[in-house]
């Protein structure tokens, strides 16, 4: 719509206050205001999410894998041929093949449940978030030492150095009733990944040893793997499954944390319409402005129609007076959204060398707050807070254009 400079003349003029306006102006100005902040604010809490979800699938796939094979009769036999043929199916990074059980820990009367994961000595310094996240000790299990979650070792009261007994479940059958099977093992480590639940229950050995303890020998539980793009859900099945022939199971990462991954989702639509509602609501704000605007201008318009301006003129000077108002504070709510969520951590870095504000939690989080822009998501908030503004001036717009000139003069 491309509007004459009559037509603009006119809008920008309504929008100046005036004393026997201000009410208007006021209004107005809480629009603008509103828009900007919501559009603001969205972009900023979108940006964060992404940050957060980004950060928590990264710990997710590091920890667990981007996908298992697993066979459906129980054990892998032969492993190390269908590794090689993963590892050179094309977008595989890594196949590592896993021993995974449950087991008792006991150290000096306290015991705790534990999921052990056997695992190759390179694989275990190798594998994403795992290998990297070694707190005390070394990443080197040698051939018999175990690492420990950083919270199993504070349950267990054991640091490197120290010595648990793990107890499995699956007894030995003796002529005198089943024997618990249990074996000492020294902690060469201490594994923080940042995820308390990970952390107070994972036990880390090498594969060979898992191999003896739960009796599997030559045979492992799973094969992880790791690609190049593991949001590809589809074409990671297909791949691999492909790679693997039938009598074995794919699980992806969004399956085996498929709770998590909903609530992430149901979590960033809930925020996403939730947020959407101060820009709403500043949208109603500026009907009602423009409202006003039209009931105050309403003799001033009878005047321009009898000298003979168009209705669809007058439609189009209202149009531009109130989606100005929205498509400006859309502009600077985008502008201030981006240059927050870009120095999100600067901004709490600078406020936290203020004296004392390093002591309050909210500036202490800001200085570790992730945040990823996702320019899709930006475009959608600038395209939304666009349509509910332009959207709110067609009414008032609309009731400008129809306004008997008459009428408007009689009651003026």
């Amino acid at each position: 719509m491309i509007f004459t400079p009559f037509e603009r003349m006119v809008a920008f003029r309504y929008l100046r206050a005036r004393r026997q306006e201000g009410t208007v102006s006021v209004i107005a100005g809480f629009s603008f205001v509103g828009v900007a902040l919501g559009v603001a604010t969205l972009i900023i809490v979108m940006s964060v999410m992404n940050g957060f979800r980004a950060q928590l699938v990264a710990r997710i796939q590091g920890i667990g894998a981007h996908a298992s094979i697993t066979r459906d009769g129980g054990a892998i036999p032969q492993y190390p041929i269908l590794v090689e043929k993963l590892a050179a199916t094309p977008g595989v990074v890594m196949a590592m093949p896993v021993v995974e059980g449950q087991a008792m820990a006991t150290v000096n009367g306290r015991a705790t449940g534990v999921k052990v994961r056997g695992l190759l000595p390179d694989d275990f310094k190798r594998r994403p978030i795992v290998g990297s996240s070694v707190i005390r000790g070394l990443p080197d299990l040698g051939d018999d030492g175990v690492a420990l979650g950083f919270g199993l070792s504070r349950t267990l009261g054991i640091s490197v150095g120290g010595e648990v007994t793990l107890i499995s479940p699956k007894g030995t059958p003796t002529p005198f009733g089943t024997m618990l099977r249990r074996k000492s093992f020294p902690v060469y480590a201490v594994v923080d990944v940042r995820m308390p639940d990970q952390d107070a229950a994972s036990l880390y050995m090498p594969l060979a040893a898992a191999q003896r303890f739960f009796r599997l020998p030559e045979q492992v539980t799973a094969i992880d793997v790791f690609v190049q793009n593991p949001q590809d859900v589809a074409a990671l099945h297909a791949s691999l499954s492909a790679a693997v022939g039938p009598g074995y199971r794919v699980t992806d990462w969004r399956q085996a944390n498929g709770s998590l991954v909903t609530a992430l989702g149901v979590e960033r639509v809930a925020m996403f319409i939730v947020l959407t509602l101060i820009i709403l609501v500043a949208s109603f704000n500026i009907i009602s402005s423009m409202v006003m605007l039209v009931r105050g201008k309403s003799a001033a318009i009878a005047i321009l129609r009898t000298m003979g301006a168009a209705q669809r003129s007058i439609l189009r000077v209202f149009l531009l007076a109130g989606a100005s108002i929205g498509a400006f504070g859309t502009l600077i709510g985008f502008g201030l959204g981006l240059v927050l969520t870009l120095n999100v951590q600067a901004i709490g870095a600078a406020l936290s060398s203020l004296p004392g504000a390093a002591s309050i939690p909210m500036i202490a989080f800001l200085t570790g707050l992730p945040a990823i822009i996702d320019w899709g998501e930006v475009m959608l908030v600038l395209g939304l807070g666009l349509f509910l503004s332009i959207g709110a001036t067609i009414y008032p717009a609309l009731r400008a254009a129809r306004l008997d000139p008459v009428e408007a003069l009689r009651h003026g």
